[in-house]
């Protein structure tokens, strides 16, 4: 919980400008989507952006709305195509990873674990460029989630237990879960 990624992660549409003065009436405003577990995360990485990307910071900007995104399909399952930017101990690399997930939050999710499982990189050094449905499964690139759009897909259960419909609780004979 220290490490800034408490639970489950929400989709936040984050707008934000400079504060107007007289030299500039209406500012531009910036819009960025963001994955946070909540409000104060959002800003929080908002304004941490912003001040990388251009030349503003919370003290001299505002934040104009904050809308949370909802998923469209939740309960349709599609893949996702993530492009991401992390620090490690040695540098800063590139990465793009493809996730098989129910929603965008769900895939983004996936990926913080498994940055963490196979890279032990931080939820802070982990920056999120693109998330990206993948409609067209000819432009899926990675064999882990193609072998996963075959035509017939199954998969075994080799170690069944039998049902016990009119078998007795204790038996003389340990039971064969291997049929």
């Amino acid at each position: 919980m220290t490490d800034g990624f408490p639970g489950r992660l929400t989709e936040y549409q984050v707008i934000g400008r400079h504060l107007p003065n007289e030299a500039n009436p209406t500012p531009k405003l910036y819009r960025m989507r963001i994955f946070a577990p909540n409000t104060v995360v959002a800003k929080s990485r908002f304004w941490y952006f912003m001040a990388q990307l251009r030349k503003l910071k919370k003290a001299n900007g505002e934040i104009v709305s904050l809308n949370v995104i909802e998923e469209k399909r939740p309960l349709k399952v599609k893949n996702f195509g993530i492009w991401i930017r992390y620090d490690s101990r040695s540098g800063t690399h590139n990465m793009y990873k493809e996730f098989r997930e129910m929603s965008r939050t769900d895939a983004v999710e996936a990926l913080y674990q498994d940055m963490a499982a196979r890279h032990r990189s931080r939820f802070g050094s982990i920056h999120i460029l693109k998330v990206v449905e993948i409609d067209n499964n000819d432009s899926i690139r990675r064999p882990y989630i193609k072998q996963l759009l075959q035509k017939d897909l199954k998969f075994p259960l080799p170690h069944r237990a039998g049902g016990k419909v009119g078998k007795k609780v204790f038996a003389y004979s340990r039971p064969s879960t291997f049929a």
